[in-house]
């Protein structure tokens, strides 16, 4: 039976349908950019501080047509794959908008991948041109790709023949300096006349909405990215939904502290904001805390996205009492649970009262569960929200049968927002998305009596040890209820006798010091013997993703190569 956000009719199993309040948008993001700046010329569209660009709707497009007749003019064609490998900056934003205008399909690339996975996630795409900035942090990107591939330096612009990487021809360099085998982008523009624009208009109406659009791979918690690719449709309404679930309008400046690159920045930050006209703001090339206050005061933000640390680090700044955010009203918090004490805090101390919790995965686009903003602050912080609109959402045991209310299953989504599939990777996509068009997530959850979700581990990280089920989180928790722990990382190990050995990485508070014995005495008194880490280690950080997430997968690797 549906039910909608508002409905809070008890439910029978865990089983939702996510409301329908407004239609789905059937056409491309060229076709939706060009309607907002029919409907919103002269309002601001993008604020990028460190470079100082301050664009209309208007401005905007015709940067991004100026760009897509430069893509074309390269050789790109619609469904071509183009890469963008950069921090947050202007040119990231045009190029999202300009391949989707002819076609093209972006491929996000992590601003922080090294040789082996820049090679891995190009070939698995088959990336024909690759746009880069030059450097970001310690990475200098001409000189990590001239290493890889020297014959850039001998090849005409377009004409690349690598072995390492054979489809890939055209590298083109953010900013104005001047590589041998690189079009430098501000080459890139092309003069925009009145009959270019008449035949990018006409080749876009041969383009469909349900077409690829982007590439986007996943974090890479678990072992080699896979990349699932989208559509118009998939991630402009997303964009949407996410929208609609601020209440968005034209007047709305939202604040985009998090990678463009990742689904949270592109499509639930800079995309929602296009889909109603709103502005989004970047406050740097990666997140800075002050920065971000100072977007957040000098540009009158109404909203602004972040996963929990960064709204830690925003909150612990020294200067935070010198800004004005009475302009803030909403935001999303995601991508990493959110303690209640940090959400009251995000509240109180920065004005959010209508901050959205959320959740879901890049296949799918990315959210598929929101909470609202008139959602009690208990279910924000201890639940995921409910089926976003267009969506639903079950909740399966190990057979496959819906659970019951209350009980643990892996968490499904269907519905619009579900990718195409994995790039090249069939078999993948089939594991992933069943016959019936069921996403499974991996991740276990629980649905209230309310269709309210809770997360409370993932399936591929269930330890087995001596045939006995230790959920990580499980211990995690346990371990954090200690007052010198900071935070937790559990995971397994080989073990030649039980097959896995629970191991656990922990961050201890500033000033304070715990034995070993001391937290393996804290959890005999608080969870069974087989769940109690065997092997413990102190550690100032863990291995990380740029967007926050912890991978185990290197920290099981550095555990057992140092028991060995």
């Amino acid at each position: 039976m549906p039910q909608s956000q508002s409905n809070q009719a008890v439910l029978e199993s865990s089983f939702l349908i996510g409301p329908t309040s407004f239609p789905l948008l059937e056409h491309t993001i060229g076709h939706h950019l060009d309607r907002m700046v029919q409907a919103y010329p002269n309002q601001l569209a993008v604020v990028v501080r460190h470079q100082d660009i301050y664009w209309t709707y208007q401005q905007l497009l015709q940067k991004v047509q100026s760009v897509a007749l430069g893509l074309l003019e390269l050789g790109i064609k619609p469904g071509d794959r183009v890469g963008i490998w950069s921090p947050n900056n202007i040119e990231w934003v045009l190029v999202q908008y300009a391949t989707a205008y002819i076609g093209a399909v972006m491929v996000c690339v992590n601003p922080a991948y090294r040789e082996y996975e820049l090679e891995y996630a190009l070939n698995l795409s088959e990336c024909k041109a690759l746009i880069c900035s030059e450097q970001f942090h310690s990475i200098n990107y001409i000189s990590m790709l001239l290493g890889m591939v020297p014959e850039i330096e001998q090849c005409e612009l377009g004409q690349l023949n690598s072995e390492k990487l054979p489809h890939l021809k055209w590298l083109v360099n953010i900013g104005t300096e001047t590589h041998k085998g690189f079009l430098p982008f501000n080459q890139l523009y092309e003069e925009v006349s009145e009959n270019k624009i008449q035949y990018l208009q006409q080749a876009a109406l041969d383009l469909n909405c349900h077409d690829p659009i982007n590439i986007q791979f996943t974090s890479g918690t678990t072992g080699n990215p896979k990349g699932a690719t989208l559509t118009h449709h998939n991630i402009l309404n997303n964009a949407l939904v996410t929208a609609k679930g601020m209440n968005f309008t034209y007047q709305d400046k939202l604040c985009v502290p998090v990678p463009l690159y990742h689904c949270f920045g592109m499509t639930t930050g800079n995309l929602a904001c296009m889909t109603v006209g709103a502005c989004s703001v970047f406050p740097s090339e990666s997140f800075e805390p002050l920065k971000t206050l100072e977007a957040l005061d000098k540009e009158k933000c109404t909203a602004m996205h972040g996963v929990p640390t960064m709204f830690v680090a925003i909150l612990a700044q020294k200067e935070f009492s010198q800004f004005d955010l009475s302009s803030m009203r909403t935001g999303a918090m995601a991508g990493a649970p959110c303690p209640e004490s940090l959400m009251r805090s995000v509240v109180d101390k920065m004005h959010m009262t209508e901050l959205l919790g959320g959740y879901g995965q890049t296949e799918s686009s990315p959210l598929n569960h929101l909470t609202m903003t008139d959602t009690p602050l208990d279910k924000r912080v201890s639940t995921v929200g409910r089926a976003a609109e267009h969506t639903e959402i079950k909740i399966i045991n190990d057979t496959g049968e819906v659970c019951g209310i209350g009980e643990r299953g892996e968490i499904c989504a269907r519905g619009y927002c579900v990718m195409k599939g994995y790039w090249n990777e069939p078999e993948k996509t089939t594991e992933a998305i069943d016959s019936d068009g069921w996403l499974h997530s991996g991740d276990l959850g629980v649905m209230g009596e309310e269709g309210y979700v809770k997360v409370v581990g993932r399936i591929k990280d269930m330890i087995i040890k001596g045939g006995e089920n230790v959920y990580p989180k499980e211990v995690e928790d346990h371990c954090l209820a200690h007052s010198a722990i900071e935070d937790a990382s559990v995971f397994g190990i080989e073990d030649h006798y039980y097959g896995e050995e629970i191991c656990v990485w922990v961050k201890l508070k500033q000033g304070v010091d715990i034995e070993h014995s001391e937290l393996e005495q804290f959890l005999k008194n608080r969870i069974a013997h087989y769940k109690i880490p065997k092997h413990i280690k102190m550690v100032k950080e863990y291995p990380m993703t740029v967007t926050g997430k912890i991978q185990k997968f290197k920290m099981r690797e550095i555990m057992e190569a140092e028991l060995n």
